[in-house]
């Protein structure tokens, strides 16, 4: 695969979770004024369309978290960094290792599935990158909620933040 249809396929990727977090189709026809086949084509991983820098400031700002962003930053050897990252004292460690054991889980029950017939199809790759995608927002969370707990001194024995508010 070339490059350019990797990274073709992460924008989509990407694309679709935004979209899926924003809500449904009808939703965001009737909120943003996007076309219910415009916003197909967005989340259709065969189809080359790619969203509009104002839709994608829009969604992003509807729903709060820079999915295509995120991607294009990475493509460029970037990371985005968070200003709110101490808010992240609310997630739970536990909860987010938790989360991340369960995705993770999920993504090795998925490929294995995938794998046995010695071949991956493109419906297999899409289903597998959805888990991968949420695999990596847990581990975002993570290391987040990690961050934190640094930046705060430790944790008491519950695993509760030490200094919490």
């Amino acid at each position: 695969m070339r490059l350019s249809e990797a990274w073709m396929y992460r924008v989509k990727a990407a694309q679709r979770d935004l979209i899926e977090a924003c809500g449904t189709v009808r939703r965001i026809e009737e909120r943003f004024n996007f076309g219910k086949s415009t916003v197909g084509r967005w989340t259709n991983g065969g189809d080359p369309t790619l969203m509009p820098i104002e839709a994608v400031v829009a969604l992003e700002s509807e729903c709060g978290v820079p999915f295509v962003t995120t991607v294009l930053a990475e493509l460029q050897g970037r990371r985005l960094s968070d200003p709110g990252e101490d808010a992240a004292g609310d997630v739970c460690v536990m909860t987010s290792h938790a989360e991340l054991l369960r995705s993770a889980a999920e993504l090795t029950t998925g490929l294995a599935m995938a794998i046995a017939d010695g071949k991956v199809t493109p419906a297999e790759a899409s289903s597998i990158d959805k888990v991968a995608s949420k695999m990596q927002t847990a581990m975002a969370d993570m290391r987040s909620a990690l961050a934190t707990i640094k930046a705060r001194g430790g944790v008491n024995a519950s695993l509760r933040l030490v200094n919490e508010d």
